[in-house]
């Protein structure tokens, strides 16, 4: 990740930061969501009757791509401030799913900086366009605009 003084910030502003690696979306990964939310809808958890749908097989709830965004962020292509004590997810403003992500297929991101704000002095709030790419799809699966407030030391 891009890790700049804060009054550096703009000359990034409407840039690629970074792409993160692939993640392969497993039927294990996929049930294990489906656990944790309660969500045992059978296009995500029934392989033989996924198969029957226009999907032609399982797909990952939009929710668990979504969810992904901070294992993504940690691997360095959001936007950073120096000497940031914390990162907190301060939330979304926008979130389309576009594309089912498949069971079996590889997911990455890509993140564009957007912007930022200081909130409060030394409290700064990022905004990053995170667009999440199926490998061999040329539609991306979820475009989201991502919050992130830096506390600074």
């Amino acid at each position: 990740m891009p890790v700049v003084a804060k009054e550096q910030l703009n000359d990034y502003v409407g840039k690629e930061t970074g792409v993160t690696d692939w993640l392969e979306i497993t039927q294990e990964r996929v049930n294990q969501f489906a656990d944790v939310t309660n969500d045992h809808q059978f296009i995500h958890v029934d392989p033989e009757r996924a198969k029957e749908t226009q999907f032609g097989g399982p797909i990952a709830h939009g929710f668990l791509t979504l969810s992904l965004l901070p294992h993504f962020g940690e691997q360095g292509a959001a936007m950073g401030v120096e000497n940031a004590a914390v990162r907190i997810n301060y939330g979304l403003n926008k979130v389309r799913f576009l594309t089912p992500v498949k069971v079996g297929s590889k997911i990455r991101a890509r993140y564009k900086f957007l912007g930022f704000e200081e909130k409060r002095p030394g409290q700064i709030l990022l905004s990053h366009e995170v667009t999440i790419e199926i490998q061999g799809v040329e539609k991306p699966a979820m475009i989201a605009e991502s919050l992130g407030m830096s506390v600074l030391q």
